[in-house]
């Protein structure tokens, strides 16, 4: 969201020169995304900019006044809150989930990478259910351990 409204993100000049960490969720607003995954980011922002991720940001298959507004509830002005309303990008890279089970038709998987110059250097694939290898606490241990 820009301040004129809903903007088209280019992947191609989002990633270039620099490196990128993205996370995924669900979807906004949702338990685990609200009061653990996006948090998590939020608070450890400086510790990431420490080990030279020039940039982090959160996407979901929701739209861009949702995650704009989440955004702003949450606190994360230093996040890129980027909307996939579509799908179109985590369909793209294989991580879109089916959702309708709990009325949340097609989402996409919990995930994080780290991509440098657009080139992906660390993957974080949550199995279903589950939140532990895409939190901000353990990505941070694999960056201390593999600065890489």
């Amino acid at each position: 969201m820009s301040n004129s409204g809903p903007s088209v993100v280019e992947i191609d000049a989002y990633f270039a020169k620099r490196r990128v960490l993205i996370f995924s969720v669900p979807g906004a607003f949702t338990p685990t995304c609200s009061n653990s995954h996006l948090p998590g980011f939020i608070s450890k922002f400086d510790q990431f900019k420490r080990l030279k991720i020039d940039a982090i940001a959160c996407t979901a298959v929701n739209d861009s006044f949702v995650m704009h507004a989440w955004g702003k509830s949450a606190g994360a002005d230093n996040i890129d809150m980027l909307a996939d309303g579509n799908g179109d990008f985590v369909r793209s890279i294989g991580l879109e989930i089916d959702a309708s089970a709990f009325e949340m038709g097609q989402r996409g998987r919990r995930f994080a990478f780290i991509a440098d110059n657009g080139v992906l250097s660390h993957l974080f694939v949550e199995p279903p259910g589950e939140f532990q290898v895409s939190s901000a606490e353990h990505i941070l241990t694999v960056l201390h351990q593999s600065p890489c």
